[in-house]
């Protein structure tokens, strides 16, 4: 979601400044939390049906396959009313009908993959998208004649937040170090466990900000109230951060979390040294993300059996070796594409005056 809309505020940019209007639709499905983020972007929202196949039992598997060709109805009813020149999506199963109705539209799309190597849906797809954006060069020889590299688009608030406000925010000093851990808005259990068994350690270290989510929040915080009053001062605990999360990326010395798009593009953008762990169950692309920075130093890389064994060892070390840590930031920023958003709204203005002369 992040990324489509870091390019929604990029093609604003760019129409505005060429004097030609902009009009724009998201569909999505309407129990996901892109319609919470569309909703706050002002956007308007169209709800499509849609259903993951793969991975699923066999009766799963059928009921999902006619939810796709009810999400294909609804997408073409959109179509059909809303007349788009163009139509990005940022792969995933809930763009298949949207694709597929774009496709029967005769309109152009162009997909985003933002990991390293493409999953099943974006490796469908493609074969109906004029062009394929990646985030990294190593991408875009999954798209022969497709691929255009042009960085992850990171949002806005994430580059402009500010070490100094962001640290107020948790009354965090500023010659302390700050240990960021998440696990997305459901959150990690195997992360959770571990942050929670080492945190006594690793609170006179630094500061933690644990971002839990939703299914372990009640027992973390439970466990947080247990704790002496020293630790407790130095350990936050927060079920979902929403824009206060670009504070806390800014907050940060070292992150550990899991290796999801958005490693690729938040991180180098804050020059944020990460610890990895991969989700074992995403199809090896998050085990992609996570040695793609860490082949470039830019983060170490821990597996998700061995979290809760190795977990406090690395996070010690790295906290306490300042040298190795400036190398490792300073890697991640070398990373970052500051223009990414615009190059995939450059892209798509093209795509849309090859159809309407623009």
């Amino acid at each position: 979601m992040y990324p489509a809309l870091s390019v929604h505020r990029a093609l604003e940019g760019l129409t505005a400044r060429r004097g030609i209007p902009l009009d724009v639709v998201y569909m999505g499905h309407p129990k996901g939390v892109e319609a919470r983020l569309v909703a706050r972007a002002g956007i308007p929202f169209r709800p499509v049906a849609g259903g993951q196949i793969r991975g699923q039992g066999i009766f799963r598997r059928g009921w999902n396959a006619l939810r796709v060709l009810w999400g294909w109805g609804q997408a073409w009813a959109s179509m059909r009313s809303f007349r788009p020149q163009v139509v990005f999506v940022t792969g995933g199963w809930v763009t298949a009908p949207v694709v597929l109705a774009a496709w029967t539209a005769r309109v152009p799309v162009v997909i985003y993959l933002p990991d390293v190597t493409p999953g099943m849906a974006v490796r469908r797809l493609q074969r109906f998208a004029r062009r394929v954006a990646v985030t990294v060069p190593e991408a875009a020889g999954y798209f022969p004649g497709k691929g255009v590299v042009t960085g992850y688009p990171v949002r806005e608030e994430v580059v402009r937040a500010r070490r100094e406000p962001a640290r107020a925010r948790w009354g965090i000093p500023l010659d302390a170090k700050v240990l960021l851990v998440f696990g997305g808005s459901r959150g990690a259990r195997s992360l959770n466990r571990a942050l929670v068994a080492h945190v006594n350690a690793l609170t006179r270290l630094a500061h933690v900000i644990h971002v839990t989510g939703s299914l372990d929040h009640a027992w973390v915080r439970a466990a947080w109230a247990e704790l002496p009053q020293e630790v407790r001062s130095r350990y936050h605990v927060h079920e979902y951060l929403h824009e206060e999360m670009a504070d806390a990326l800014a907050a940060a010395d070292l992150v550990v979390s899991r290796a999801g798009a958005s490693v690729l593009g938040e991180f180098p953008a804050r020059g944020l040294p990460a610890v990895l762990v991969p989700y074992p169950h995403a199809g090896r692309h998050q085990e992609a993300n996570a040695r793609y920075l860490a082949d470039r130093g830019a983060a170490v890389m821990v597996a998700d059996e061995n979290v809760a064994r190795d977990l406090g060892a690395t996070v010690t070390e790295l906290l306490t070796d300042e040298e190795r840590l400036a190398a490792m930031a300073e890697a991640a920023r070398g990373l970052y594409r500051p223009d990414a958003a615009r190059r995939i709204a450059e892209v798509l203005l093209r795509e849309a005056e090859r159809i309407s002369g623009v």
